[in-house]
């Protein structure tokens, strides 16, 4: 948003949605719905799948961040 020289309020406007959404967005409070996907695709002219990507690859690291130790794997005898 900075490039383009918009606001939390003019880029949530444009966007379609509130600007708590888009500040929660913003801030980390909130992950990329499939709904802001494709309005931030609208937005940008780019695909809704390209940034459902990122989302997931996010969501994985910091998954990854806290990986379960406790975890047995199935190919093990019991």
């Amino acid at each position: 948003m900075i490039p383009m020289n918009l606001s939390v309020t003019e880029a949530a406007r444009r966007l379609g949605v509130t600007r708590k959404t888009l500040s929660e967005f913003i801030n980390e409070k909130s992950a990329l719905s499939p709904e802001m996907a494709l309005r931030i695709s609208i937005a940008t002219n780019t695909s809704a799948e390209s940034w459902m990507n990122m989302q997931m690859k996010l969501t994985l690291w910091l998954a990854e961040q806290n990986t379960p130790t406790d975890v047995i794997s199935f190919s093990e005898a019991s």
